[in-house]
């Protein structure tokens, strides 16, 4: 069994407003440093098989991403 990460993060110009909430959370609590917040996610697969990075980046093509808004990687740590 191989551990697969994903991470979905929203593509460049495309309106994050999960981030912009906990940019402007920050700016209130006193982090004023903080220029931009993207909010993206990481999924943790296991995948048996001879080609787990292959079978993870299908399953972000048809499943896990939406490649209109967002872009993924997909890493085999190790």
């Amino acid at each position: 069994m191989t551990l697969v990460v994903v991470t979905v993060m929203p593509k460049k110009g495309v309106l994050d407003p999960q981030g912009q909430a906990v940019q402007g959370a920050l700016q209130h609590m006193g982090f004023s440093e903080v220029a931009d917040v993207r909010v993206g996610k990481r999924i943790e697969l296991e995948i048996n098989g001879h080609d787990p990075a292959g079978q993870a980046t299908k399953m972000c093509e048809d499943l896990l991403a939406n490649n209109l808004i967002e872009d993924y990687s997909v890493e085999v740590p190790g």
